[in-house]
């Protein structure tokens, strides 16, 4: 059976970004969870983007890891663009071919 090559790591730069110390983090790459390490969070909390399952999900699955205080501390529209790209991760190759091109800008 082939192997099929890993996606790349989404990557979600960041409108506001996070201050820890001295360090800016003002990008976000995500890697697809494992299903241990999902575990105690529930598929439909991610999928509502319910904010304290993304809260305990992100610091498992970020580069830089974000704390989860980090995770409080994300603006609005941040949150919802780094949700946006979990909620990819339950899709499938199909799923996602099926889905129609974003219009040129």
């Amino acid at each position: 059976m082939p192997k099929t090559m890993p996606s790349l790591a989404p990557e979600v730069t960041l409108e506001t970004p996070i201050q820890r110390g001295d360090q800016a983090i003002a990008a976000v790459s995500l890697r697809k969870p494992t299903a241990g390490e999902l575990r105690g969070i529930a598929l439909a909390d991610l999928l509502r983007l319910d904010v304290a399952a993304l809260m305990a999900l992100l610091p498992r699955i970020t580069t830089p890891a974000l704390t989860t205080h980090d995770v409080a501390q994300l603006d609005l529209a941040d949150l919802t663009a780094i949700g946006t790209e979990v909620l990819g991760f339950f899709m499938t190759q199909a799923d996602r071919a099926a889905l129609p091109s974003s219009p040129a800008a």
